[in-house]
């Protein structure tokens, strides 16, 4: 078996991949601040397929090349810059209850779906925009990260029904569900899966967990936030205008372009971790931040990139949902996910973070920390009645993340 690094209450030790800087002497140097940069051990062949894909995921698309008739952003960089959060984000609406924050069973005020789309393309002549209704609830979430998103993806099923069991003995308020999904694309033959369309899948991607692969999280993106088609969602989605395609006729992108970028975003290091100290690991255990936010998750044994697979992934997730409570509830019914429900963010580059939280309301760890309900409305507590120095002390461990 192989382990990436030793844990001790929650991760001290950092992970590879990051830049190297030669020196005279040709020792290497590892650069501390380095992010979208490739895992440790690549090939030479594979590190120059990981630029060639992160090259193509920074790249606008045109009218011309199949971009809307409808779409939010015109690349996926525009919503993840250098792997990193935002700066786009996307607006969601749903028609709520008369509490505010509870997903109606009536949806039919929002003909086309959930997701407002301003940007126009192809003919297009009619926005979505937020329905301006008492009933009708926006909100807003922020691009997240793609960091150490191959990770993730490697973790066994196993692994998180495991936690979730585990979690369901708990005598506090952690009892985190597994996000049951459909798998709705058409298959992409990668070797990553072997779901098949309409598959009950666990979902792991996309802030409510409703993707189960990067490679259909990629597919989901181009269809749902730029208009592109692909094989995997061949398909153009409902506009107010009835345009069944655009200026590219037929599918937009092949299935290659979903392969280079997949292969890059798969391959997306976890950055490295300074100033992880065991003074604030034990804090974060004390208070209850790992009940949720677990340090490691257990990979596949036969996940197809070797250096993923069987090994403890330093995630610090869960990848399960949760009830974050009424304040930071938006009002949708999102894959197994409902209004007050969210999966557990990995705490991944953390540090390079301006903004936090779904919808970028807090403006600090500690604003995050606070903001907690539901669930972990108790750890919030627990963290409030530390004293300043462990606060701090736990702050700028998790600030290391």
């Amino acid at each position: 078996m192989k382990i990436v690094f030793i844990i001790t209450a929650a991760a001290l030790a950092g992970c590879g991949g990051n830049d190297q800087l030669a020196q005279p002497d040709g020792t290497l140097t590892t650069l501390t601040n380095a992010k979208d940069v490739p895992i440790d051990g690549l090939s030479s062949t594979d590190v120059a397929k990981f630029r060639k894909g992160d090259d193509l995921f920074d790249v606008p698309f045109r009218e011309v090349d199949g971009l809307g008739p409808l779409f939010i952003r015109s690349s996926c960089g525009a919503c993840h810059s250098n792997g990193l959060r935002g700066p786009g984000l996307v607006q969601k609406m749903s028609v709520v209850t008369a509490d505010g924050i509870t997903a109606s069973a009536d949806q039919s005020e929002l003909p086309f779906g959930h997701t407002l789309r301003q940007g126009l393309a192809a003919g297009a002549t009619t926005p979505i925009t937020a329905l301006m209704a008492s009933d009708v609830k926006v909100s807003i979430r922020i691009g997240p990260p793609v960091l150490g998103r191959g990770y993730i993806e490697a973790v066994d099923d196993s692994e998180i029904l495991r936690v979730a069991a585990e979690q369901a003995q708990r005598t506090d308020a952690i009892h985190g569900k597994v996000a049951r999904v459909t798998f709705t694309s058409v298959p992409s033959g990668d070797g990553f899966s072997t779901y098949q369309t309409n598959d009950a899948v666990i979902g792991r991607f996309a802030l409510k967990a409703r993707i189960a692969t990067l490679d259909d999280f990629s597919a989901d993106a181009f269809q749902g936030d730029m208009g592109l088609t692909t094989p995997m969602r061949p398909t153009e989605l409902l506009n107010p205008d009835g345009l069944t395609d655009d200026a590219d006729p037929g599918v937009d992108l092949d299935q290659e372009h979903i392969d280079r970028v997949t292969f890059y975003v798969r391959r997306i290091a976890i950055p490295q971790r300074v100033g992880m100290t065991a003074a604030g690991a034990k804090l974060f255990d004390q208070v209850q931040c790992s009940g949720c936010h677990v340090a490691t998750m257990h990979t596949r044994k036969d996940f197809p990139i070797a250096q993923l697979a069987d090994i403890d992934a330093p995630i610090y997730t869960d990848l399960l949902l949760h009830d974050m409570g009424d304040g930071l509830a938006d009002g949708m019914v999102d894959g197994g996910a409902d209004s007050r429900a969210w999966r557990t963010a990995p705490l991944i580059g953390l540090r390079f973070n301006l903004l936090f939280l779904h919808d970028g309301r807090a403006s600090s760890v500690t604003g995050a920390i606070t903001a907690h309900a539901g669930e972990a409305q108790a750890a919030a507590e627990a963290f409030a009645a530390l004293s300043q120095t462990d606060r701090d002390t736990l702050v700028a461990f998790v600030e290391a993340l």
